[in-house]
């Protein structure tokens, strides 16, 4: 694996934009044989798995016994699938960064993400401008998500959208639905989806994200189904409120330990 301090400059854009891609991050051939694993898991229908059919996203199937329902979206619990997975996620590769970004004692969640995450060319779904703060209860909005691009993700087959600097936009209640997603329909919002760009990534590249920037996602155009990794990590003094589904698995620390 590739193990790389963050520039300053690297960081600041961070800081100012949201988000910061780290090209090539994972070599080929770990990528490749996570897909290999991946593909074992689905085939065998490994749970617990998220299906297109569970998000109630629009276009999804009705339930999974409509056509279509058994279509994963994603393989959850990655963390504790394999020490493939595992390793990964509190591996040097992706801790330096992320301690840069962080601090010392930074851990990671096992109730957030921590999946690998499937797009399917034929059911799958476009996914809404969303915060991911927008369902997780920790003391603050300022967690950190890394994206592992498993194969090339481009617009065609539904790579990441984000708004850049948005982590920074306040918004208003009356801006969101009710499911917490950016109005698109809002004039009030026009300005701020106008900023909206693609984040294509090749094989082995990584998405570093804040928990609070707008992000959406377009369906799968093509015929090869899409996969990523992602894990979601917090600083030592960012914990979860007790009793949230943010506080209900135990913590990973980037040497591999729970807590």
């Amino acid at each position: 694996m590739v193990t790389t301090m963050l520039t300053a400059a690297q960081i600041q854009e961070f800081q100012e934009q949201g988000f910061l891609v780290l090209p090539q991050l994972a070599p080929t051939t770990f990528c490749d044989a996570v897909l290999q694993f991946a593909m074992q898991q689905l085939q065998a229908q490994a749970q617990p798995i998220e299906y297109e059919a569970d998000t109630r996203y629009p276009g999804a199937p009705a339930s999974r016994e409509a056509e279509g329902g058994h279509t994963a979206r994603r393989l959850l619990q990655a963390y504790a699938r394999s020490p493939l997975l595992a390793d990964w996620a509190t591996g040097a590769a992706l801790a330096t960064p992320l301690l840069q970004l962080l601090g010392a004692g930074a851990k990671m969640s096992q109730a957030h993400h921590n999946c690998i995450m499937t797009k399917q060319p034929r059911y799958s779904t476009a996914t809404g401008w969303h915060r991911d703060s927008r369902y997780w209860n920790f003391a603050r909005a300022e967690l950190v998500s890394a994206w592992l691009a498993l194969r090339n993700e481009t617009v065609e087959n539904g790579c990441l959208l984000v708004i850049p600097g948005s982590h920074k936009t306040p918004v208003q209640s009356e801006q969101l639905d009710e499911a917490q997603f950016l109005r698109t329909d809002l004039a009030q919002n026009q300005g701020l989806l106008a900023r909206a760009v693609p984040v294509p990534l090749q094989q082995g590249d990584v998405l570093l994200f804040h928990s609070n920037l707008f992000h959406a996602a377009g369906r799968n155009q093509t015929g090869d189904t899409k996969f990523s990794m992602v894990f979601t990590y917090r600083a030592a003094d960012n914990t979860p409120r007790a009793g949230s589904r943010s506080a209900s698995l135990a913590e990973i620390s980037l040497s591999g330990e729970q807590i």
